[in-house]
């Protein structure tokens, strides 16, 4: 069974930055794309970012483009969310996770990926 744990959420202000890490259980972790999404209060969950198994293709939401940066430490198992420049809107649940074939391209619809994490939460205020 694959787990995979979220952190590094909390509180900040507008214009800040947060790393968000998240922590895969499982000696395949190097094979698979992985993905953020984020979900707001009465919102659908929304693709944030991908990452490709081998690291060099990242995906971006046009919302966060320029602002956030994924990256992964395949030798740790661990995938990163490197945000910068926080909004208001940023404000949600982030969650990690899994695409559902070794070696396939990163997708940004939910349904390319079969397991998540349990989500970090990220509060932007003013």
């Amino acid at each position: 069974q694959v787990q995979l744990v979220e952190s590094g959420g909390g509180l900040v202000q507008t214009g800040g930055s947060l790393r968000l890490s998240c922590a895969a259980s499982g000696r395949t972790f190097s094979t698979y794309a992985m993905g953020w999404f984020r979900q707001a209060p009465g919102k659908e969950r929304e693709f944030v970012a991908a990452i490709s198994w081998r690291g060099d293709s990242t995906y971006y939401a046009d919302s966060v483009k320029g602002r956030f940066t994924i990256s992964r430490n395949n030798a740790k198992n661990t995938v990163f969310l490197q945000m910068n420049s926080l909004e208001l809107e940023d404000t949600a649940v982030y969650y990690c996770a899994r695409r559902r074939q070794p070696a396939m391209v990163p997708t940004t619809t939910k349904e390319g990926y079969n397991y998540w994490g349990q989500g970090t939460q990220v509060t932007v205020s003013s």
